[in-house]
């Protein structure tokens, strides 16, 4: 059996991550005591003790873990934001392009990627790399998400008693144009500046759809948006974890795309819609799917060379 560890097991992507391992018999999950959750030297004891290790933690705590490693043989999958653009970390996406699978399956430091940025990197980063939209493309990203992408203090404060009123609306935030996400979203996609990026949270707990509107004017290579979803199509056919809808799908919801439509799933579906001058491609997904523990569960696989669906929703 697999021994896992998971450092940082009671946050919000630590407890899905433990909850996917529920019904399989190829993990041994290396538990830590609750006095002793904190504690450098058992933490670095049972991370070098696992063949993989998922860090589910704050940055800097991430980093610090990272430093306790020593085993050569021992996996880091990384779910803070701390490695996404690191040296020598595979970027878990794997549907992006093959050399991003190839480098997951055969590294031995992997870092999960944001959810936002998920959203964003599967849509941008095939038309940057494809030539369809140019490096310097002014992209503006309005986003929507359910409340458990901010964590714990996030949702204890959505669903405790006394909240206030400012809750029952959605919220837009981030305003600095300081994200964390946003240098994945550059570096990633390629992009010769970062994004415009709008993050909205929301009062559900999960669910998220990300936008990317384009000009058409402004494409390298003009395309209507029935030939932009055969792209996308093409791009990722064979794809379990990225799909395409049908184009025209959302005339069998009245035109409305809900943004938790995904709730409790592993995969992403993405939407292309719009008109000759303007065309809105947009990613649906759970954001603690395939925005977060999904996503890291899905690394693990690739790594232990099995189905990458194992234990997942797909």
């Amino acid at each position: 059996m697999v021994k896992v560890f998971i450092d940082g097991s009671e946050g919000t992507t630590g407890l899905r991550i433990r909850e996917r391992f529920s019904g399989r018999n190829d993990i041994e999950l290396l538990t830590i005591s609750e006095e002793l959750r904190k504690d450098p030297a058992e933490r670095k004891r049972l991370i070098n003790s696992s063949d993989y290790t998922f860090l589910c933690l704050p940055d800097a705590a991430a980093v610090e873990a990272v430093s306790f490693a020593e085993n050569p043989d021992t996996v880091i999958i990384d779910a803070s934001t701390a490695h996404r653009t690191a040296s020598g970390w595979a970027y878990g996406f794997p549907e992006l392009a093959p050399e991003f699978f190839e480098k997951i399956r055969t590294g031995k430091r992997i870092a999960v990627p944001g959810c936002y940025a998920s959203g964003f990197v599967m849509m941008a980063y095939p038309l940057v790399s494809k030539g369809i939209l140019p490096a310097d493309y002014p992209f503006t990203v309005p986003a929507l998400s359910g409340y458990s992408g901010a964590g714990k203090k996030a949702i204890a404060l959505y669903e405790g008693e006394g909240r206030t009123a400012d809750l029952d609306a959605p919220r837009e935030y981030a305003l600095t144009q300081m994200h964390k996400h946003l240098p994945e979203m550059k570096i990633i996609t390629g992009l010769a500046s970062e994004p415009v990026f709008m993050p909205v949270v929301d009062d559900y707990y999960c669910g998220m759809i990300v936008n990317l509107p384009i000009h058409t004017g402004l494409m390298k290579k003009k395309m209507s948006p029935e030939a932009l979803h055969d792209f996308y199509a093409d791009y990722y056919k064979g794809q379990v974890f990225v799909r395409v809808r049908p184009f025209g799908s959302e005339k069998e919801t009245n035109g409305f795309i809900s943004a938790n439509d995904m709730a409790g799933l592993d995969y992403a579906d993405i939407i292309v819609a719009g008109n000759e001058d303007r065309i809105v491609v947009m990613s649906v997904f759970d954001n603690l799917g395939k925005g977060a523990s999904g996503a890291a569960i899905e690394c693990l696989n690739i790594s232990m060379g099995i189905d990458p669906a194992t234990g997942l929703s797909v």
